[in-house]
């Protein structure tokens, strides 16, 4: 997927001057007579092309929730790569913005490093805000895209591991409580019906927080649509109300709006509706943000670099290297990956798989397949490309013997999958 400057004013940390949106810009066009807006990632960016949000403006999108940060290293990487850009043209369009923040849970189960993680995935999310001058006049608050509880895929990508519902509650209470103290501004969550009844625990605390609600294939321009509903009855979690709907804030019904349509590159954009009018969208960016000094996101950051365990034996078995990496503070690094580095002083350079699994903020699994037999002398480094914390290494050697050679599988023809449409019943506006 998916996931305001003051009023005439320059910030230091954006390089030009953004036209204020008026309150009687904002045209209930949508469908349904709602407010409508749309919400972008890199995926509205095929080969680096622009959005056009003047275009987008015109054809009667008034808010867009932009992607800002996700809990993936690589997957961070390209949201920072479009966020600034996306933020400064969509505010000089006249459109108002919000960002996401795409959620991995930790493959944790102590309720101490649940909410450790969630702190330190709120720390990036902060930092991402202070980046961008903190709120400003045109900017709806952030958004939690939480839509998975897997904290464990398979080598083909499968779920081998989903977090407690108790555990996925927690995280994301966590989360958003530390996003509300810090920044003043209430954020909004993101999800499924489906998931929400399935994923999280009925909680109090959860339903303070406004609901950005994922329902596709009903229409919000027919006479009572409204989602959260399902054959037999409706989703019960912490946002269902007494009547069986749902008290939703913002509702994203379809992932299939007719991108050109908005000055969207590609095919598809997702499209959303808003629950109120004008005063209700309007109060949901009371309050400016500013990051303090400390606030800031940190530049090349001192780390500390720790393996915990490593096995490293036969050639018929993966090396398995468990890596920690801290903050001066001791609390772990919120950006950044791990890889295992061969030295030049090695005859050969082997060609082998090495991967990677985030095991919780700042705490890695290095699996390497391929090793050959022999001594190998190399270095476990910690790379962080957005700059944020200090490259970091330290020295290892894998002594690895022969061990069996496995029999060759038969070789299978690829199954051809059948062709499905994804936006069969969706609506596309």
């Amino acid at each position: 997927m998916r996931k305001v400057l003051a009023l005439g004013l320059s910030l230091a940390l954006t390089a030009f001057t953004i036209v204020p949106v008026a309150a009687d810009d904002l045209s209930l066009v949508g469908p349904g007579d709602r407010l409508h807006g749309a919400d972008v990632s890199r995926w509205q960016h095929p080969n680096d092309k622009p959005i056009n949000f003047k275009k987008m403006h015109d054809a009667g999108l008034s808010f867009v929730m932009i992607k800002a940060s996700d809990t993936r290293y690589d997957a961070d990487r390209l949201a920072l790569k479009y966020v600034k850009m996306d933020r400064n043209a969509a505010q000089d369009a006249g459109i108002y913005t919000g960002f996401y923040h795409y959620a991995i849970l930790p493959n944790v189960s102590t309720p101490a490093a649940i909410a450790k993680d969630a702190r330190a995935q709120a720390q990036k999310v902060l930092w991402r805000l202070s980046d961008l001058g903190g709120y400003n006049d045109q900017d709806l608050p952030y958004a939690l895209d939480l839509e998975t509880r897997c904290i464990q895929w398979s080598s083909s990508g499968a779920c081998k591991k989903n977090a407690t519902r108790s555990a996925a509650t927690l995280w994301a209470k966590t989360f958003l409580k530390t996003l509300k103290e810090k920044t003043g501004r209430t954020p909004i969550l993101y999800s499924s019906p489906s998931f929400l009844e399935t994923a999280l625990n009925r909680d109090k605390e959860l339903n303070s927080y406004p609901l950005w609600i994922a329902h596709y294939a009903i229409d919000p321009a027919e006479p009572d649509a409204k989602p959260n509903v399902k054959p037999g009855g409706c989703f019960v979690h912490s946002w269902t109300t007494k009547e069986c709907s749902a008290n939703w804030t913002m509702w994203q019904y379809t992932s299939c709006g007719i991108a050109p349509k908005y000055g969207v590159p590609g095919n598809r954009l997702d499209l959303n509706v808003f629950s109120g009018g004008r005063e209700k969208f309007l109060a949901l960016l009371t309050g400016t943000w500013q990051p303090d000094p400390m606030d800031v996101m940190p530049k090349n950051e001192t780390s500390t670099i720790v393996i915990s365990s490593f096995s490293a034996s036969t050639t018929n078995k993966n090396v398995i290297i468990n890596v920690e990496v801290k903050r001066p503070d001791s609390t772990p690094v919120v950006t950044g990956t791990v890889r295992y580095y061969f030295a030049d002083e090695n005859v050969t350079i082997p060609a082998v798989i090495q991967n990677v699994e985030r095991e919780t903020s700042g705490i890695w699994k290095l699996s390497i397949s391929g090793m050959p037999a022999g001594s190998w002398v190399g270095h476990v480094g910690f790379t962080d490309e957005t700059g944020t914390h200090a490259e970091v290494k330290t020295p290892l050697s894998l002594d690895i013997v022969q061990g069996p050679t496995p029999a060759p599988k038969p070789s299978k023809k690829p199954t051809k999958k059948p062709s499905t449409d994804s936006c069969r019943n969706q609506i596309k506006n």
